[in-house]
């Protein structure tokens, strides 16, 4: 049975540091597997979540999480290339980041790389939130928090956490 593990906040170093990518050998094993399926019940617990990076569970791997329309997705050593020059600003909040929401510019679309839960390889293309979520959850993993991008503060209103 999956667990709910603790999300850490800033100033924790796991936020600051970049992750390691994850051996390949290493994704079919019932510990990672485990981890993969306590990092999926976490952010799903989490009121509005869209997203949630290993580090912010203080585990430095490059591994991240997304509540997609289908259900819960993982994805494993992403690499993202930006697909538009189209820079759009939307409203972040982070759980990592309690009480501070702001705009941050990002890439309207993007194409993701990465493999899945059971090691296969993944590319996926997003635009609009979805590829704002990739962008916010991959800097989790370069140890970039939302705030080194903000442009200015906000209420926080009506958003969903990524």
């Amino acid at each position: 049975m999956p667990k709910i593990l603790d999300v850490v906040t800033i100033p924790a170093k796991s936020l600051r540091q970049r992750s390691q990518e994850v051996e390949v050998t290493q994704i079919g094993t019932p510990d990672f597997q485990g981890f993969l399926d306590d990092l999926i019940a976490t952010m799903e617990v989490q009121h509005n979540a869209a997203g949630l990076a290993a580090p912010q569970v203080g585990r430095n791997i490059r591994v991240f999480v997304v509540n997609e329309n289908t259900g819960p997705k993982v994805y494993i050593n992403p690499e993202i290339e930006v697909m538009s020059e189209t820079v759009v600003e939307s409203e972040e909040g982070c759980f990592s980041v309690p009480g501070v929401w702001g705009m941050v510019p990002r890439a309207k679309k993007v194409r993701l790389k990465s493999l899945d839960r059971h090691g296969r390889r993944l590319e996926t293309a997003a635009k609009g939130f979805q590829a704002i979520v990739f962008q916010h959850e991959f800097d989790h993993l370069e140890g970039v928090l939302f705030i080194d991008k903000m442009t200015h503060k906000t209420q926080g209103l009506g958003t969903k956490s990524v």
